[in-house]
């Protein structure tokens, strides 16, 4: 598949200049196609087939590692990790690690565990942003529940050394959980390779979904530590008067979801699956060293940690020395059709694997 036929599948590429898959992705072609099927089966049920779990399950496993029942499928992020933090048994005296500032998704579900008299360490980072391995290394000991990370950063586009802080979280017996909402379909991930225990990701950004979409992997090593808070109908066997509870992340899941979006997200996923998620890494580091060189030329101030490769990734962020100025340039690029987002008092510019050479000249043209 060349660049003109990956960018026919984004109606979007037609209108404006999109660089703000950080948000969300632009609905494509295939998933729009796939939900429009699903909606004509909702107007003539006659002919309608049942949702099929097993499909999406399948494809998470093949791009992000593990086995398809280690996945539930959920409706976020936050809901994941919440299921986990309310899931796990913790007692007074137990503690566990954060970075300092991560996204609230990755924090509140483990702060609301201090009524509990959990305590929540926040390893700190440096002052590009980035974190080392040995910040929490610091903080852990024997009473370490867990430790939690997101595997990129929203705030930096930083890319911790996932495999290193899984080894330091297993050595003191802490579980490893990782958000995966910045980084599924962007980033190279294994579950297995990096050791994760836990894995929360959506469907609405790189993985070419839409809002409402989301997965929960829970390794078999680790499934029975975790209880279910909120189990439905698709967390057991069918058996009446009787919970018998799947032995596998299965155990997580509620009641219906919204069928028609995940049946649609099913062609996102195969999509990244096709293009392949080492080619959109490249893509993206391809993107971010014209970005970087074309804003480091014009002293603009990035603040996304950019000096070691390995942990960089599709995200930059940077602003002009002042908020009003960088909201006008905010303003400016948005008046030119190039869409980036305002987080902070930084601009974030999040390209894809559908983004030209030619649309990142246009975008340093217009800074």
């Amino acid at each position: 598949m060349n660049i003109e036929q990956i960018r026919a599948l984004f109606p979007v590429t037609k209108e404006v200049i999109y660089l703000n898959n950080a948000s969300q992705a632009p609905l494509n072609s295939l998933v729009y196609s796939r939900l429009q099927t699903h909606l004509q089966t909702e107007i003539n049920p006659l002919e309608k087939k049942g949702f099929n779990r097993v499909v999406i399950r399948d494809l998470l496993s093949k791009i992000l590692g593990g086995l398809p029942e280690e996945y539930a499928l959920t409706t976020s992020t936050g809901l994941g990790l919440g299921t986990v933090a309310q899931g796990l048994n913790f007692k007074k005296g137990d503690n566990i690690i954060i970075p300092e500032r991560e996204h609230w998704n990755n924090a509140f579900p483990w702060l609301q565990l201090e009524q509990k008299g959990v305590e929540i360490r926040f390893a700190k980072l440096n002052e590009d942003e980035s974190i080392d391995p040995k910040a929490i290394e610091k903080l852990i000991d024997s009473n370490t529940k867990v430790v939690a990370i997101a595997a990129v950063r929203y705030n930096s586009g930083f890319r911790p050394h996932l495999s290193a802080i899984g080894k330091i979280a297993h050595q003191k017996g802490a579980l490893f959980v990782v958000d995966a909402a910045q980084a599924a379909g962007m980033i190279p991930i294994d579950v297995e390779k990096y050791q994760i225990d836990v894995l929360a990701g959506c469907g609405f950004k790189w993985l070419l979904g839409m809002h409402g979409t989301g997965f929960l992997y829970v390794s078999n090593r680790v499934v029975k530590m975790i209880h279910p808070v909120l189990p439905g109908m698709y967390a057991a066997e069918r058996i009446h008067d009787k919970l018998s509870l799947f032995d596998d992340a299965r155990k997580f899941e509620t009641g219906t979801i919204a069928y028609s979006l995940f049946d649609a997200w099913s062609e996102g996923l195969q999509l990244v699956l096709a293009i392949g998620v080492e080619n959109i890494y490249d893509k993206a580091l391809e993107n971010t060293d014209l970005i970087i060189d074309g804003l480091l030329k014009k002293e603009y101030k990035i603040i996304s940690p950019i000096k070691k490769r390995e942990g960089r990734t599709a995200i930059i962020h940077f602003n002009t020395g002042s908020l009003e100025t960088t909201k006008m340039l905010y303003k400016k690029l948005k008046d030119h059709k190039v869409i980036v987002t305002l987080q902070g008092e930084n601009i974030r510019v999040s390209p894809n694997f559908f983004n030209t050479k030619e649309e990142i000249k246009i975008f340093l043209n217009l800074v």
